[in-house]
């Protein structure tokens, strides 16, 4: 038997091959950044090509070591959500470049679909709002302005995936996503697990382009080429439900939060849908072969670890995204300043596309050392407000939060997170739970697992973070940065 399941974890600044073995430690890793293009302000992009050369490229590193070639199992995905991609059908290249899931193009279309019904006009059936983050208005743009696009769509010429979409195809030649990819587009309807009809027809993308929609784990289809070439591709998950998966939160009011170039908060609901009426998103947690589905309650924050690389990129003021705990640790508090970092307007709980970012509070005292601070700050507060609507959802009050993702080796964040959130925060023995979900994941379609039971038993815990705040200094700081927040309100009418 093979002794190993590799992931491909394609995120929004690099893609990953890993390598785990049964107990789901890591064997061998490979990583490489992929460019970021900003057109115009508010629109980010990315080369769909060059995605799937860097894909192409970590897994022949990963697969470098004799000892692990022809012991791979299968292969399982996890992508960045939300990043539409649109290409021709006959020739394989993008008609554009990929649109990714922090741009805010589509706000006119947002605009013109609100019109009809509001922000939720189509919540009840996808769990989402009305919102520039999702793929479906982006395939509609697309669809709009790249040359002849709209023709070739109804000769039936055009593809449309999210970005796991676009890897299985190039990888195994079949057009799938599973379904918790399918229910970041705000085109699929949560209980038929379909594509809906009425949606499709009101933002006018023909059926035709969409994906076949399948579960999480099963076999899509054998690697065509490469390292992998015959290798079962089996697993597909949304990287922040791939995290979830990863983290083993398999009952009813287990969560986890991902820190990544976003924050992601989500808590498993069981196997129905919970609609949100505190600005959260219902989701897709996971699908298993022919088992049920299993939903849960999603708190997006659209800039967290991008806002570090905004300080190291834009400012200069670190040279690599590590130093920013050191320079935060120059102060003893953010000086009375608080950084919304509203990049791409406000994600949950607010949903505010035209909100901008904004540092309030400045005086001549602050120094970088301050801003750095109030940086990392920044992703606590903004985790504390999804937690905040996530309790008020569910009824379930949080024991202990599971989190994951490159700035959990951040002690200065994870304690400040304990701190706001008054509740221990917890970081796994394998951080990498994104990966791992996927290769769960695809584990599990091939026996290489045979159960949940045997993925919850590989979970260890490497570092726990315990509140040390008092409760009327939480308070004061936390009262501070919901005024903050609310001057980033309406900047662009």
């Amino acid at each position: 038997m093979s002794q190993y399941i590799a992931a491909i974890d394609q995120g929004t600044t690099s893609t990953r091959c890993i390598l785990f073995n049964h107990s789901g430690e890591i064997v061998a890793l490979a990583q490489k950044e992929h460019c970021q293009i900003y057109p115009q302000p508010g629109w980010v992009e990315h080369d769909p090509l060059e995605i799937l050369a860097r894909t192409q490229e970590v897994v022949n590193e990963a697969l470098q070591n004799p000892r692990v070639k022809g012991q791979v199992a299968a292969v399982g995905v996890t992508n960045q959500r939300e990043t539409a991609v649109v290409w021709d059908k006959t020739s394989g290249k993008p008609i554009y470049n990929a649109i990714v899931w922090q741009d805010t193009r589509t706000d006119k279309i947002i605009s013109k679909l609100a019109k009809d019904g509001g922000q939720d006009r189509f919540r009840k059936k996808t769990g989402l709002p009305l919102a520039t983050y999702f793929s479906g208005p982006k395939i509609r743009w697309i669809l709009d302005n790249a040359p002849g696009a709209k023709e070739k769509a109804k000769r039936g010429d055009l593809l449309f995936g999210n970005i796991d979409t676009w890897l299985i195809w190039n990888l195994t030649g079949a057009h799938v996503t599973d379904v918790t990819n399918a229910s970041r587009t705000l085109l699929m309807n949560l209980k038929t697990l379909d594509w809906d009809a009425e949606i499709l027809k009101a933002l006018g993308i023909p059926r035709a382009m969409l994906p076949q929609i399948k579960s999480s784990s099963e076999i899509y289809g054998k690697i065509q080429s490469g390292a992998l070439k015959g290798v079962p591709l089996c697993g597909d998950l949304g990287d922040q439900q791939a995290a979830l998966f990863g983290q083993t939160c398999f009952k009813t009011g287990e969560a986890k939060n991902t820190y990544g170039t976003g924050c992601f908060l989500l808590m498993n609901t069981g196997e129905a849908p919970v609609q949100s009426k505190a600005g959260l998103l219902t989701t897709l947690g996971y699908k298993i072969g022919a088992h049920k589905a299993v939903y849960a309650l999603e708190g997006s924050i659209a800039i967290s670890g991008a806002l570090v690389q905004w300080l190291r990129d834009n400012l200069g003021l670190i040279e690599k995204s590590a130093d920013v705990e050191t320079l935060a640790r120059t102060v003893e508090d953010s000086g009375g300043i608080y950084f919304v970092p509203a990049f791409s307007g406000l994600y949950a709980p607010y949903w505010k596309s035209n909100a901008r970012g904004v540092i309030v509070g400045m005086t001549r005292y602050i120094h970088k050392g301050h801003i750095a601070r109030a940086a990392l700050e920044a992703t606590a507060y903004q985790t504390r407000e999804a937690l905040d609507a996530m309790e008020k959802d569910s009824g379930v009050k949080l024991r202990a939060l599971k989190v994951d993702g490159g700035m959990v080796f951040n002690d200065l964040l994870m304690q400040f997170q304990a701190d706001m959130l008054h509740a221990p925060v917890i970081r796994p023995k394998v951080a990498e739970t994104t990966a791992l979900g996927a290769a769960y994941a695809a584990g599990l379609a091939v026996g290489f697992w045979q159960n949940l039971d045997e993925l919850r038993a590989n979970w260890g815990v490497d570092k726990r973070w315990s509140p040390q705040m008092g409760v009327a200094e939480r308070k004061r700081l936390y009262a501070g940065w919901k005024k903050a927040v609310t001057r980033t309100f309406d900047w662009i009418e």
